[in-house]
C-alpha cells in the first residue's frame, strides 16, 4: 500500500470522496443566484406599476378601449376632487 493510499481509490483519499457534494453545493448556489437575479427583476417591473398614478392607470385603460371617453372624463374629475 502506498502512502496515501486509504482504500477509497487511487490515493486521493478524503478529497474525493467529498467531491460530490461540494458539486452539489456550488450548482445549488448557482441556482439560487439566478433565481435571485430573477426575482429581482421582476420585482422591479412591479414597482413601477406601483409608482403610477390612478390618472396614468385611467389613461392606460382608455387607450386600451377599456373605457369611453366619457367615464374616462367622468373618473378623472372624481380623481381630482379627492
Amino acid at each position: 500500500m502506498h502512502w496515501g493510499d486509504h482504500g477509497w481509490g487511487m490515493g486521493y483519499g478524503w478529497g474525493m470522496g467529498f467531491g460530490w457534494l461540494i458539486m452539489i453545493i456550488f450548482w445549488g448556489l448557482v441556482i439560487l443566484g439566478i433565481a435571485y437575479i430573477v426575482k429581482s427583476l421582476a420585482g422591479g417591473v412591479k414597482k413601477e406599476e406601483k409608482d403610477t398614478t390612478p390618472v396614468e392607470i385611467l389613461k392606460k385603460r382608455y387607450a386600451k378601449g377599456e373605457i369611453t371617453k366619457d367615464e374616462f372624463e367622468k373618473m378623472k374629475d372624481d380623481l381630482k376632487k379627492e
